[in-house]
């Protein structure tokens, strides 16, 4: 499907969602438009029957009616536009939802050659953008309506007038679709140097402390600087594409109505047509402007909408690292974690049998072939040879969000988030289980009480108002809270002291009692605290046995986590 379909699938859906608003805000913007148009009809009976020949009763029976037809087009005008307006809202919003979901969507994808201020665009800006296609929409069926209401009018004052609006109107609409062309293709340009421009300032915000370790400021700066000219330069080519637009469709439209105007004064000179009707003229040509530039403006709303419409369809549309998989597992599965000749990368022909409820450590000397191993495990990719077994069923036939609910994988690099420390632990915690276990387990009490408010303070954005092991253990006591069948923790310790990581590795056996847990580390501490220790050299598993004989009897495992 190509960018232009699939950005008009996202329109439809978001128009589509938002029926019953967007119907109601046309129906009542078009009697809005109608009583506009009425306006100087009126006021040209009045000429003619109350004023021309005077008469006092008439002129109070119209003026009523002109009173009842400004509170109608009133009463229009305020809930057609409210009604719009929620239409626009609540499809942005949905639209930002779904952006979300497939973010955060288990199989994953969405992310990938994106930063996260690239995202956080699409789902912002882009979604606004999208939702006011509903508003346009509304206005521009109103206007429509205004446009014919004015014609019509005007054909039953003199036919010739009405011709020439009704053969006009449709010229300028014409003509304001194919201005807009430009501006649309200029609109995603711009879109996508904004995205750039963020997320450059996102990845600049989060690593400010190592800027300023490396005294890299000055790099970074520039940086910013030509990405922030290239979204300026961009912005301003869209809003010249905007204003050239504008500015030709309101000479067009001036054109037209000053055409108008020379016809209706000839037909009056040449006696065709009456004072009222000529003021009844002269008003609806200076009526139909209004109308007319909505309908420019609406083709503008609607490029504009179009273009975010395709992002917002590429991010939806983005493949999953991970497809297929139905499979549930088994209620109350025993936790059984297999590796049948696992092969990938680094990796060659791991052959690994976890038991249920057993405390594994792995010891993998190179770190690349760690971090595979973590990602078969995760299942963000699966192994070019073999397979990964949970309770007997290959991780590829598991649906990637029942896997998740059955084992987790806590890498190294977990990342933490803007709100308190609370509820930073108790992110993916089940309903009805208590985390002190999980906090007291990793020792966050100490992380706690150098808080204001203790477990109720806030940890700041990726919490940098906390230290590198501070930030390590409230990840763990998230994972350890998390209460997964199968727990795969990486290097959950690095930055923590000796001492606390003691009490670290205590607290992860006893919280993890008869469940399965496997520790990719190489910290003596955590792999004292197992059951045994598996040692991966090369890519492949060269020894096996407690951590305690693989110190004394092998000197590879003895420089891997001694040195």
């Amino acid at each position: 499907m190509g960018a232009d379909s699939a950005g008009r699938g996202v329109i439809r859906r978001a128009v589509a969602g938002q029926r019953r608003d967007v119907t109601v805000g046309s129906v009542l913007g078009a009697c809005h438009q109608i009583g506009e148009a009425l306006v100087p009809v009126l006021i040209g009976l009045i000429v003619d029957r109350a004023v021309v020949r005077p008469d006092g009763g008439a002129l109070a029976i119209w003026l009523l009616v002109l009173a009842v037809v400004y509170t109608l087009l009133s009463f229009g005008f305020r809930f057609g536009a409210r009604a719009g307006e929620r239409a626009a809202e609540q499809a942005a919003h949905e639209l930002r939802l779904d952006v979300v979901r497939r973010v955060l969507a288990p199989h994953g994808g969405a992310e990938a050659g994106r930063p996260p201020g690239a995202l956080v665009n699409v789902a912002t800006e882009d979604a606004r953008r999208v939702g006011a296609v509903n508003m346009a929409l509304t206005l521009g069926i109103a206007a429509v309506v205004g446009v014919v209401a004015g014609a019509v009018l005007l054909l039953r004052a003199s036919l010739p007038l009405g011709l020439l609006v009704l053969i006009g109107a449709p010229v300028l609409m014409a003509l304001g679709h194919f201005l807009a062309r430009p501006l649309e293709h200029r609109s995603e340009a711009e879109q996508e140097q904004a995205a750039h421009a963020s997320g450059v300032a996102a990845d600049l915000v989060a690593g400010v402390r190592v800027l300023k370790g490396l005294r890299a400021e000055r790099a970074a700066v520039d940086r910013y600087r030509a990405t922030s000219q290239a979204s300026r330069d961009a912005n301003v080519r869209a809003a010249r594409a905007a204003a050239l637009q504008t500015g030709l469709m309101f000479t067009l439209t001036g054109s037209f109505i000053a055409l108008v105007a020379l016809v209706g004064g000839r037909l009056v000179l040449s006696g065709s047509i009456g004072l009222g009707a000529l003021v009844s003229a002269v008003g609806l040509a200076l009526f139909l402007p209004g109308p007319i530039s909505v309908l420019a403006w609406v083709g503008a709303e609607l490029a504009k909408g179009r273009a975010s419409a395709a992002r917002i369809a590429d991010v939806l549309a983005a493949p999953g690292e991970t497809t297929g998989g139905t499979a549930e597992p088994a209620a109350h599965a025993p936790g059984e974690l297999r590796l049948n000749g696992l092969g990938h990368a680094g990796l060659d022909a791991l052959d690994l049998t976890v038991r249920p409820g057993e405390h594994l450590g792995v010891v993998v000397t190179d770190p690349a072939d760690a971090a595979t191993l973590l990602h078969c495990l995760a299942r963000r990719c699966d192994p070019e040879r073999g397979s990964v077994e949970l309770d007997g069923v290959p991780l590829t036939e598991l649906a990637p969000a029942a896997l998740r609910s059955a084992l987790l994988v806590a890498e190294h690099d977990a990342q933490l988030f803007d709100g308190t420390l609370l509820e930073n632990v108790t992110a993916a915690t089940p309903a009805g289980s208590d985390p002190n276990t999980a906090m007291d387990a990793a020792a966050v009490d100490e992380v706690a009480s150098a808080l204001a408010g203790g477990t109720g303070g806030r940890i700041g954005e990726r919490g940098s108002s906390l230290s590198g092991g501070q930030r390590q253990r409230v990840a763990l006591a998230r994972a350890l809270a998390a209460d997964r069948g199968v727990l795969v923790l990486h290097d959950p310790t690095t930055a923590v002291d000796a001492a606390t990581e003691a009490r670290i590795a205590a607290g992860i056996r006893r919280a993890r009692t008869d469940r399965t847990t496997v520790l990719v580390t190489s910290s003596p501490a955590l792999l004292a605290a197992t059951d045994r220790v598996v040692l991966v050299d090369g890519g492949t598993i060269t020894a096996e046995a407690p951590h305690e004989d693989l110190v004394r009897d092998h000197p590879v495992y003895r420089t891997a986590v001694l040195t």
